[in-house]
This record gives C-alpha cells, structure tokens and sequence, in this order.
C-alpha cells in the first residue's frame, strides 16, 4: 500500500512555507525602498549643498 498522506499537515506546511516567501519579500521590499529612501535624502543634501556653495565632502 502508499503512503497515507494527511491533508491538513500537507496544508499547514505549505501555508507556512508562503508565510516565510511573503515575509521575505516584504522584507526585501522594505529594505529596497528604504536604501531609496535613504538615497534620495543623500541627493537632496548634496543638492541644498550645491546651491548653498558648501564643499561637498562624499
């Protein structure tokens, strides 16, 4: 005979394996649009810097 296969467990195994991918990518999502984030702050300063006539230190 086959392997008797529970359902339920097959169910909560793979909701917890799409649990852990949309967590990844969220994760992944939010580091991305923070180093965004973070960049656009950066070019601002640099900016505010230029037209002020400060020297840029990189």
């Amino acid at each position: 005979m086959g392997e008797i296969v529970n359902l339920n467990r097959v169910r909560k195994e793979r909701a917890k394996t799409e649990a852990k991918a949309t967590a990844t990518a969220n994760r992944a999502a939010h580091g991305r649009s923070k180093a965004e984030r973070t960049r656009a702050e950066a070019e601002r300063e640099r900016a505010a810097r230029l037209l002020d006539g400060s020297k840029l230190e990189d």
